[in-house]
């Protein structure tokens, strides 16, 4: 009885982190000027809470690549950890710094980290959509998102434990 209430608890707060974790990055909300780096790295701490591999070291407060928040940015910074914890099967570390003007880097560390199979190819748009599968939805539209804003998303490195997204305004 009491096992299963709290397994149900857990399931439940689960889905309520990936249901705001998803509004926050394709909902219309996202757009919202209010919405500040804090309140994706609230988001994001709730997302990864659940399983416990994953954890966030950054701070929303700090550098993070732009001297004025574009519109669309806290957007595609929540889409994009997203995609950064993906690229931790066996968990790690994420971390969100500054990469020159206009550029921001997430960073994806860990044992095997790595991007899951043709997930470059998806963000490139180089794959059909025909030939989309559903784990690759999240960076085939991703890539589309942040270029409705101004942005592009690229893989700028990968190999030995670690995973470098960049997020850099057109």
């Amino acid at each position: 009885g009491e096992e299963a209430l709290n397994l149900i608890a857990h399931s439940a707060a689960q889905a309520a982190a990936r249901l705001q974790a998803f509004r926050l990055a394709y909902g219309a909300g996202g757009r919202d000027p209010s919405i500040k780096p804090e309140d994706v790295h609230e988001t994001f701490g709730e997302l990864i809470a659940g399983d416990g591999k994953v954890k966030q070291d950054w701070n929303p407060r700090g550098d993070l690549g732009f001297a004025e928040r574009p519109v669309g940015f806290c957007k595609m910074l929540m889409a994009g950890l997203m995609l950064a914890q993906e690229c931790l099967p066996r968990g790690g570390t994420i971390k969100v710094e500054a990469a020159g003007d206009n550029k921001t880097h997430l960073i994806a560390e860990g044992t095997d980290a790595h991007p899951r199979a043709q997930v470059e190819e998806a963000m490139a748009r180089t794959l059909s959509p025909d030939n989309l599968d559903p784990r690759l939805v999240h960076p085939y539209a991703l890539s589309l998102l942040a270029e409705s804003y101004g942005f592009t998303f690229s893989i700028a490195e990968k190999g030995n434990g670690r995973v470098v997204l960049e997020l850099r305004k057109n």
